[in-house]
């Protein structure tokens, strides 16, 4: 038997899955550049609807225009599904779940009038764009972001609920203090204010009137500068504990799936050859 034998002839699945989910061929980058002006318009014609006086004039061709995106979609989806090797490990994926609600609320709006408006979740497709240009180090720094979050979940937990409890304890010492002849009807009530008032939003519906209130409340208003800094902080110092390293564009072929290393043979995800498509044999995961 031959060391070197001509490689298999890619079968269709291979082929589809080139122009579907990578854009380093012609046909790949054609297909994505349409399938954003299509995300794009589709977007927009959505937004239009929205408006009361375009609607009473167009409504029936912005309709038949959300329809005929919706089915396209719908078939692009089905081509998904088929292009790679497992299409349950797809469909369960981010762009997968965002793929299959980008057509559902259409649907949906058989039964549902107005659902419709909730097609507006086609934009998150535009995520797409840093293949189609690219951009692998947008990819990487998004890797990055996502790594340190979840480094940085046990002391973000930690800050959340102690901004709860901060909240709970100063709503209900001006619910004590004001009363419901200043607006502060229940404790909830004031807890909302103390939200509003750390958050520094300050909307104004409700207010306190009294002296020791407003020193309260200046306190408050104080510490909201310092506690909007803090999650910032926590997630800087994740990034900075990690070191960037470059990724490649390149998309499973059993579960379509990208982040992987430049150099990476196998997915990282699901195991599977980025190559072939095929899962990995024990031998490789042995070391062997």
């Amino acid at each position: 038997m031959r060391h070197h034998e001509r490689p298999a002839e890619p079968g269709w699945r291979y082929r589809l899955h080139e122009i579907v989910f990578e854009a380093d061929t012609r046909g790949g980058k054609l297909f994505d550049v349409l399938l954003l002006t299509a995300i794009v318009t589709s977007v927009a014609a959505v937004m239009l609807e929205s408006v009361p006086s375009l609607r009473a004039r167009h409504g029936a061709v912005l309709l038949g225009v959300e329809w005929c995106f919706t089915l396209l979609f719908s078939v692009e989806y089905l081509v998904r599904l088929a292009s790679v090797r497992y299409p349950s490990r797809y469909a369960r994926s981010f762009f997968g779940v965002v793929d299959l609600l980008a057509v559902v609320p259409t649907y949906l709006s058989l039964f549902l009038p107005g659902s419709q408006a909730l097609l507006v979740v086609r934009v998150l497709r535009m995520i797409r764009v840093f293949r189609v240009l690219k951009l692998a180090h947008y990819l990487a720094g998004g890797e990055e972001i996502v790594q340190a979050l979840r480094a940085s979940r046990p002391k973000i937990v930690v800050f959340l609920a102690s901004v709860v409890s901060i909240a709970v304890v100063m709503g209900s010492l001006l619910y004590l203090i004001e009363g419901e002849a200043n607006g502060f009807t229940s404790i909830p009530r004031g807890v909302y204010w103390a939200i509003v008032t750390m958050t520094t939003v300050g909307y104004g519906d409700i207010s306190p009137g009294t002296v020791p209130g407003q020193m309260v409340a200046a306190v408050l208003m104080i510490a909201g500068y310092a506690i909007i800094a803090v999650p910032t902080g926590i997630v800087s110092v994740a990034i900075a504990q990690r070191s960037a390293h470059p990724v490649s564009t390149q998309a499973c072929l059993a579960c379509s799936a990208e982040g992987h290393d430049v150099d990476a043979v196998f997915c990282k995800y699901c195991g599977a050859s980025l190559a072939t498509g095929s899962e990995r044999p024990p031998a490789a995961e042995n070391g062997g």
